[in-house]
């Protein structure tokens, strides 16, 4: 029975607890995670982004992440196949860098728009040097006369 002072939700928890209705709950019985802890106002952006996996460097300020792209260029060229893409690319961060240039936010930074010659010349030289040493092929008549070698896959 309930009495005078409880209040109406307070009766019906204890009605929920009769009908067993809190029984078998997942987490029953283990203790409150972090309760131990420190508390810290930006946990549930923190566990947002791990659990949504999203990189941290969305956070940062505007020309901080523009930094970063800048410094990170030669490995995001290395990937495109022409040097149209490449110029394409570098202009669209020069446009970002620009934009920013004209309503600069957040912390002063210096922040440069990025050469096109020279991140051209950059990934040339990158092609250059992965790619493979073309040779002359041999007669057909030298590949035959000699038996063919076997590469396996684990020494590629």
């Amino acid at each position: 029975m309930t009495t005078a002072w409880e209040a109406a939700v307070e009766a019906q928890i204890r009605s929920a607890q009769e009908r067993g209705e809190f029984d078998n709950l997942p987490g029953a019985g283990k203790p409150i995670p972090g309760r131990d802890t420190p508390y810290d106002e930006g946990w549930w952006i923190r566990s947002f982004m791990e659990r949504e996996q999203i990189p941290s460097d969305l956070l940062l300020p505007t020309p901080l992440q523009l930094r970063r792209r800048i410094e990170q260029l030669p490995v995001e060229l290395r990937d495109l196949p022409t040097e149209e893409a490449v110029r394409s690319y570098v202009a669209a961060l020069n446009t970002e860098v620009v934009a920013w240039l004209r309503t600069p936010t957040g912390p002063r930074v210096v922040v440069r728009p990025v050469n096109v010659e020279e991140a051209v010349r950059g990934w040339r030289a990158d092609r250059e040097r992965a790619a493979p040493v073309v040779t002359t092929p041999e007669p057909a008549r030298a590949a035959s006369a000699r038996p063919r070698r076997r590469w396996r896959w684990w020494r590629r």
